[in-house]
C-alpha cells in the first residue's frame, strides 16, 4: 500500500462560486425543452435553446425576479425549500441537487477542510493489501490517488513510480496518452473524472490545489476545457470499464465505489471480473506476474 503526502499547493485564484452557480443553473435550464415539462413550444419563435427564465420560475413557484437574482449568482439567502422547488423544476439528479445546494449555500468551514492533507487510515491500507486478486485503490479530493494495492498497480500501472503530484486521475486521463489506450471508452472515463471534479468544486471552491489543477488542465487539454464547460456533475458509484491491457489484452471489469466512514471525501474503488470469464483469468495471470506486470502498465 502506498500513502505519501502531496507537496504544498501552488497559489491559485479560487473558483468563483457565484459564477459557478450562475453557469450551472443556466446550463441546466438550457437542456430542458418546454415539451419536457408540459409547456407549449412556440418553435422557431423561441430565442433561447431551452426554458426561459420566466417558464422556470413558473414551474418552481417563485417570482421571475427572484429566480433571475439566483441565476445571477445571488444565492446566499435562498431557502432550502426554494432550492428544492428549483431542483424539481429543473429535474435535477440527486448529485445535481446536492451540487446546487453547495453552490448556493456554501459553508466557510469548507475552506479550512480543503487545506488539510488527506491521510489514509492504517487499517484501510491493510484492507487494500488483503484484497488479493482484486484491483483496489483509495481516491480523495481532486481525483488524487491516495493509496492502492499490488493488483491496482498491475492493472493501471505502478503509481509509486510517479511524483506525488502526478498520482491524480485527472492528470493521468487527460495528459498521459497511455491511458487513452488503456481505457477503450476513454471519453466516458474523462466525463466521469470531470463530473467528480465539478462536485469537488461545489464543495471546495476556495481550494487552491483544485483551482490550480483546473487551470493546468484547461491550458493543456482541449477535451478537458470542453467537458468542464458543460457543468455536468455525477457521483461515482458503480459500473463497468472496458480496458485494453498491454499484457493480457481486453479486460471487462466491474467497479464499485464505497465512501469512507470518517472522511466522505475518500472513496474505496474496487474492480472485479465475472467469475469464470476471460477477464477473470487475465486478472489471475496479472496476479501471478506480480511486479513484472506493473512495469508494463501505463503509469511510468
Amino acid at each position: 500500500m502506498e500513502d505519501r503526502p502531496l507537496p504544498p499547493a501552488s497559489p491559485s485564484a479560487p473558483l468563483d462560486r457565484r459564477a459557478e452557480l450562475s453557469e450551472f443553473l443556466r446550463t441546466r435550464r438550457a437542456r430542458l425543452r418546454p415539451s419536457d415539462v408540459g409547456l407549449p413550444d412556440f418553435g422557431r419563435h423561441r430565442r433561447v435553446p431551452g426554458l426561459r427564465r420566466e417558464e422556470l420560475a413558473q414551474l418552481a413557484g417563485v417570482s421571475v425576479a427572484y429566480y433571475t437574482r439566483l441565476e445571477q449568482g445571488n444565492g446566499q439567502n435562498v431557502s432550502a425549500e426554494v432550492l428544492d422547488s428549483i431542483a424539481r423544476a429543473l429535474r435535477l439528479t440527486d448529485a445535481e441537487h446536492a451540487h446546487l445546494t453547495h453552490l448556493a449555500k456554501g459553508k466557510q468551514h469548507k475552506k479550512k477542510a480543503s487545506a488539510r492533507p488527506q491521510q489514509v487510515r492504517a487499517s484501510l491500507g491493510q484492507l487494500l493489501d488483503s484484497l488479493e486478486g482484486v484491483p483496489a485503490y483509495i481516491v480523495g479530493r481532486r481525483s488524487e490517488i491516495l493509496a492502492w494495492n499490488r493488483m491496482a498497480a498491475a492493472v493501471f500501472g505502478d503509481w509509486g513510480e510517479l511524483p506525488a503530484a502526478e498520482r491524480n486521475w485527472a492528470r493521468l486521463t487527460f495528459l498521459r496518452p497511455a491511458y487513452r489506450e488503456l481505457f477503450v471508452e476513454w471519453e466516458q472515463k474523462a466525463i466521469d473524472i470531470v463530473c467528480q471534479l465539478r462536485m469537488d468544486a461545489g464543495c471546495y471552491p476556495d481550494d487552491p490545489r483544485l483551482s490550480a489543477l483546473v487551470g493546468e488542465l484547461s491550458v493543456k487539454s482541449e477535451e478537458f476545457r470542453r467537458l468542464w464547460a458543460t457543468h455536468d456533475v455525477k457521483e461515482k458509484s458503480y459500473g463497468m470499464k472496458r480496458m485494453q491491457h498491454p499484457l493480457v489484452g481486453e479486460l471487462f471489469l466491474n467497479y464499485e465505489s464505497f465512501r469512507m466512514a470518517g472522511d466522505q471525501d475518500q472513496a474505496l474503488i474496487t474492480y472485479h471480473a465475472e467469475p469464470g470469464s476471460a477477464s477473470a483469468e487475465a486478472l489471475r495471470l496479472l496476479a501471478s506476474w506480480g511486479t513484472d506486470a506493473s512495469r508494463a502498465t501505463p503509469a511510468p
